[in-house]
């Protein structure tokens, strides 16, 4: 792809395109990695998939092309495949037949606010599972099986089936691996949707889940030092440190890393939204960007996440996106979530996070991907024209995470203290070594508003090292928040109908002296030359 610097037409650049300065700020960033910076995987941002359509994404007897392509971007920046847990709402609802070559589904109606409902009834066969081969080289799969049925010989079926999978010729070819079996979806909330009594409590879940989790982890013949682990928790909330509730500190206080089953776990996943449209409402997209909004969310879960890393556990959120059921219409689909995403997903490292699965769905409005052909609007369900498989906004956040993450796999960032209601930033390391920095810019700029403004942001540099003079500047480019289409990124464009990136590359080379401009619902990565 041709690279354009726009090195000779940068005087004319700035008169043509930054808008108006209305603050200037100067951001400190050393050259050297702080000790408590983050290590971050290539596989920072990774899916968390609906089980009750997964063949539409992997493809049965052929690959869902579009959906490889998307997930190929990501290796060709990182060398690493995004890692995909299988499962959510349905993994409770499954149960395996070998009179199914697939899946077969029972669906609830559609409505206007879940235009795509969850199947309430999923009976899989054994090509349900082998699909997991249609995806790309290397990818590390997490696979959800039914707890909330307590049915042993349904639990069992299901995981000689994902056991058989994982061991077929066409697996094992392509290096995918099974990294996690999760029992049971949001045991927390099965006193609310019928999964068991209104007396269910934390002490009851572990024994349950004990006994199912141990039957699952000698059907599938786990040990201490196998590949493949348990998940621990994969709860809705969590009541921190009131024991009395659902929580890691819960579970840990009552002895569960003790139990044959729980000294198999190694990583706890917490579920999360920042909101919720379950009953429909007026959700509003400049909260879901606010930078206060999205610390409080993720900052929130501090307890547990120094809890279970004093327990030497790793600690993920398993499921997670801007709002629940689904997302919010013309708020979770737009680009103002892309902006969300990019800051989320980096805050999220700074407390401890060490990989975030997005949820995706056909037809979810939060989705990063639509793999498949859409005849019904993903806002209220009315019918449309087939809409072709396609990306959304927030599919550039992880692609900008990917590019300032890198291949080099020794990759660590630390947030950049910015004294600005709506402007954050982090800078990223490698090898040591201050590489890049990214800036986000969440004031959402919506169509009528006044003139578009900008912020100045200049570099001071602290600790040893080389400082840098020159720098390539790389823009996300937004018209307006509530877009839900026609972004670039350096110039390129993801929206195509393979999911490749098309056109000519666009990138600024500056002194660094210079600075740079960040616009109102804007994002930059510097990479510092």
């Amino acid at each position: 792809m041709p690279l354009i610097p726009r090195l000779m037409m940068w005087s004319t650049h700035l008169i043509a395109l930054v808008a108006p300065i209305v603050s200037a700020i100067e951001v400190t960033i050393p050259l050297t990695v702080p000790s408590d910076a983050a290590s971050l995987a290539g596989d920072l941002v990774s899916l968390s998939i609906e089980q009750d359509r997964w063949t539409d994404w992997a493809g049965t007897t052929e690959p869902n092309t579009f959906f490889n392509n998307v997930l190929d971007n990501f290796i060709q920046i990182t060398n690493t495949p995004p890692f995909v847990r299988i499962g959510a709402n349905s993994e409770d609802h499954t149960d395996f037949s070998c009179d199914v070559e697939y899946e077969e589904d029972i669906f609830p109606p559609s409505s206007n606010i879940t235009p795509y409902p969850e199947a309430t009834n999923i009976t899989v066969g054994q090509g349900f599972y082998t699909a997991i081969s249609n995806l790309p080289n290397g990818t590390l799969v997490h696979w959800g099986v039914n707890f909330r049925e307590y049915n042993l010989t349904a639990v069992y079926l299901e995981t000689i089936a994902l056991m058989n999978a994982f061991s077929s010729p066409a697996v094992i070819e392509k290096n995918i691996a099974l990294r996690f079996i999760e029992v049971g979806n949001e045991a927390d909330l099965y006193s609310h949707n019928k999964g068991r009594n209104s007396s269910w409590n934390v002490q009851e879940y572990v024994s349950e889940w004990e006994e199912i989790a141990y039957n699952v982890s000698v059907t599938a013949n786990l040990s201490e030092s196998s590949y493949t682990t348990l998940i621990g928790a994969a709860f809705a909330a969590s009541s921190h440190n009131n024991l009395s509730g659902f929580s890691p500190q819960a579970i840990f206080n009552l002895g569960i890393l003790d139990s044959p089953a729980g000294q198999l776990i190694d990583t706890i996943s917490q579920h999360h939204y920042s909101g919720s449209f379950c009953t429909g409402g007026g959700a509003v997209l400049q909260d879901l960007m606010t930078k206060s909004y999205i610390r409080g969310n993720i900052s929130a879960f501090s307890p547990d996440i120094e809890a279970t890393s004093a327990m030497g556990l790793d600690y993920i959120l398993g499921e997670t996106n801007s709002m629940s059921c689904h997302g919010a219409p013309n708020v979770s689909n737009t680009a103002g979530a892309a902006l969300w995403l990019l800051d989320y997903a980096l805050y999220a490292t700074q407390v401890g996070v060490s990989r975030l699965h997005f949820h995706e769905g056909i037809g979810y409005k939060y989705n990063l991907i639509q793999p498949v052909t859409l005849d019904y609007s993903i806002l209220d369900g009315s019918p449309i024209a087939p809409l072709a498989p396609h990306i959304q906004p927030a599919y550039y956040a992880a692609i900008i995470i990917a590019e300032a993450i890198g291949s080099s796999g020794t990759t660590q960032a630390v947030e950049i203290p910015i004294d600005e209601d709506n402007v954050s930033g982090y800078a990223f390391f490698e090898n040591g070594n201050l590489t890049k920095a990214v800036f986000i810019n969440m004031e959402a700029y919506f169509s009528g508003a006044d003139a578009r403004d900008s912020t100045h942001i200049d570099f001071d540099f602290t600790d040893f090292g080389c400082t840098p003079t020159t720098m390539r500047v790389k823009t996300l480019e937004i018209g307006y928040a509530s877009d839900t289409a026609n972004l670039t990124w350096g110039g390129q464009t993801y929206e195509t109908s393979d999911g490749r990136v098309s056109g000519p590359l666009t990138v600024d080379i500056l002194p660094i002296s210079s600075g740079i401009d960040l616009q109102e619902t804007g994002a930059i990565l510097v990479t510092f030359l």
